[in-house]
């Protein structure tokens, strides 16, 4: 099965770069700002959490070493996780009347909105560049091993994308679901503060939250300089695998009923 989906990947790959370059330039047609906005929109973001929480903890960053870089790293992947799982939930069924149309295997929507929301995280990085710079926040060595729970995070996210839109097809109130359940998640994911801060039951909670793993594995490697351990490689990658497996059987397993649904 594996052989075969990397087949029709090969195959269709002009489509999944056309359709990516179509949702890039669609975005930011009527921007004035353009590209830009994907890098003020984070810096922004950060700034407004960064004023907020320091208040509220009543210190600058409530004892986390640089604590700006610390909250726009949760923001980003988190805000990474969310836009990928939302955008691949509805791809399906928004391309329903070319589906009518054409032969086009149905997981190449969800697969390319979770290409298109890497290619926006991969631009909003430049923000925490321009942080770190700004805070003198060290660079480390280990800042090449983020690659790897960036990876595995986009490997996760496909998974869960090509569950949803699966389920979408199906069960359209999914999506309202889906907004709440991601809202409970920012706050489980120790996005503005750090496990340290909070005890007792909470802390085991929080640790079954894949997000907060992908989030702290790269801190680990950008910001704190540790590297990554091994219950990061091994949950980063297990959490990847075993999304995308199960997403991709029961995407398969259904796909041939979503013309029923559209």
């Amino acid at each position: 099965m594996l052989k075969l989906y990397i087949k029709d990947f090969w195959r269709y790959r002009y489509l999944l770069q056309n359709l990516i370059s179509r949702d890039f330039k669609l975005k930011y047609r009527r921007s004035v700002l353009g590209v830009a906005w994907s890098v003020l929109n984070p810096l922004m973001m950060c700034l407004v959490m960064w004023a907020v929480f320091s208040s509220i903890f009543n210190t600058r960053g409530a004892g986390i070493e640089n604590f700006a870089v610390f909250l726009l790293i949760g923001q980003l992947l988190f805000n990474f996780f969310r836009e990928s799982t939302s955008m691949a939930m509805e791809s399906v069924l928004k391309n329903a009347p070319l589906l009518r149309k054409v032969y086009i295997p149905k997981y190449i929507f969800p697969l390319e909105k979770s290409c298109f929301a890497l290619v926006n995280c991969a631009f909003s990085f430049v923000a925490l560049v321009l942080v770190m710079l700004f805070t003198g926040a060290p660079i480390h060595p280990t800042i090449l091993l983020g690659i790897y729970p960036l990876i595995t995070l986009y490997v996760f996210c496909l998974g869960i994308g090509l569950f949803l839109s699966m389920t979408y097809v199906f069960f359209r109130d999914i999506m309202h679901i889906w907004e709440v359940f991601c809202t409970a998640l920012m706050y489980g994911s120790a996005i503005f503060y750090s496990l340290d801060q909070i005890s007792g039951w909470l802390v085991y909670v929080i640790q079954l939250n894949p997000v907060y793993w992908y989030i702290e594995s790269f801190r680990a490697c950008v910001l704190y300089g540790t590297g990554l351990t091994l219950p990061m490689v091994l949950i980063c990658g297990g959490c990847a695998l075993i999304s995308l497996a199960v997403g991709l059987g029961l995407f398969k397993h259904n796909q041939d009923k979503f013309v029923l649904y559209m």
